[in-house]
């Protein structure tokens, strides 16, 4: 059904990158999952009255909490698809996460109301109608959120978004829930066991942890999250592709909503390069970036000395002395400073975010071993943190 109307509604549908375009299936998957969800509240009630099952009447209100939170997760599509303004530059593509942690926060209050009622069931038990066509309506509830799980699912995971990921692990506990609702109502009519309260539970406890595990998701992008190791080495081929570079480091993305993406790095490139003619390959890799990757990118240029060999050979002694410190330690920007009295020995150490020693440990390590070589060595160590 979602393809169908995608065919008929949303040009240029497999353009998944497009902002317009991730803005009208999620406009599409919102209001299919109001109809859906309102159409399951209907039926799930009316299946409620007649078998007095709390947990039939529970999953019902549990499917018109739904359909509020797909009108969020339309809602915030919309919004996403606003044009960047003076107040907002870079767009407003964080509403769509902004509607992620909405409903996430509508299931995790949805699964509270239905552990409290379901306590009360175990409390004050009564007996549970199972008729056919109660079974029957449970069994349809059952194969509809089977089918909104894998469509948000499916477009999630195309589009990256965390909101229709979060409206698929909803739909998911849904379905679990009245999976457990109809093993009560079986239960219930052929042993008289009366485990309604019981399930209700369950079902309430099992949504509340898709609940937390869905607003994780969507907390992360918005706290600002390091971006996956694929996109990295997308970028790292891209722009050590080109044979003026050297190599890439302080490489930074910023990240302002799907499709609003912005990178900074620094390039290596040779001391003695033509200085116009690196600076328009800089330009060409910013632009192949924005066409490659759908990202703005800011490039700042470091020129290294390639063909000094006092320079190459501490380069490569100090190189050394990190990585006996650490295996997973690097340096870049080196580079000497030669005075009458003393060398400046210049260079930046990049630390893994989880490293656990403090940088002046760092600076003191190789500050001993530095100046043990030449006590006319004179160390300036800058220490950067990895954000990729």
């Amino acid at each position: 059904m979602i393809s169908l109307f995608a065919g008929l509604f949303i040009k240029n549908r497999k353009d998944l990158d497009s902002p317009d375009v991730r803005r009208k299936y999620g406009v599409l998957c919102g209001a299919v999952g109001i109809f859906l969800n309102v159409f399951l509240f209907g039926v799930k009630f009316v299946a409620g009255i007649l078998s007095h099952s709390i947990a039939i009447t529970a999953d019902a209100f549990n499917n018109l909490s739904d359909a509020g939170s797909s009108l969020i997760t339309l809602i915030g599509f919309k919004l996403a698809g606003q044009k960047p303004d003076p107040g907002h530059p870079f767009g407003h593509g964080r509403f769509e996460y902004i509607s992620g942690l909405l409903v996430s926060v509508a299931i995790i209050l949805m699964a509270y109301e239905l552990i409290s009622s379901s306590i009360k069931k175990i409390i004050h038990p009564a007996e549970v109608t199972g008729s056919q066509l109660v079974i029957a309506i449970l069994l349809l509830s059952i194969l509809i959120k089977l089918y909104m799980y894998f469509y948000n699912h499916s477009l999630g995971r195309k589009l990256n978004s965390t909101a229709m990921c979060a409206t698929a692990s909803d739909s998911f506990s849904d379905m679990i829930a009245t999976a457990f609702v109809l093993f009560a109502i079986v239960v219930g009519k052929y042993t008289g066991l009366q485990i309604d309260g019981y399930c209700g539970a369950l079902v309430g406890i099992f949504i509340f942890i898709a609940g937390i595990r869905a607003a994780k998701d969507t907390i992360n992008p918005l706290l600002g999250q390091p971006p996956s190791k694929e996109f990295v080495k997308q970028i790292e081929e891209i722009v050590t592709s080109y044979d003026e570079i050297l190599g890439i480091h302080d490489l930074i993305v910023h990240d302002y909503g799907p499709g609003r993406t912005m990178i900074s790095l620094h390039a290596e490139v040779s001391a003695h390069g033509d200085l116009l003619s690196l600076h328009d390959i800089i330009d060409n890799i910013e632009r192949t970036l924005k066409k490659g990757l759908k990202c703005d990118a800011v490039i700042h240029m470091d020129p290294i000395v390639e063909d000094d060999e006092e320079t190459n050979q501490l380069k490569k002694q100090i190189t050394g002395f990190l990585k006996e410190y650490d295996p997973d330690l690097n340096l870049h920007d080196f580079r000497l400073v030669k005075g009458p009295t003393h060398t400046n020995i210049i260079f930046d150490v990049l630390l893994p975010m989880e490293f656990k020693k403090t940088d002046q440990e760092v600076r003191q390590y190789l500050s001993g071993k530095i100046t043990a070589l030449d006590p006319k060595y004179y160390s300036v160590i800058e220490i950067d943190r990895a954000y990729c």
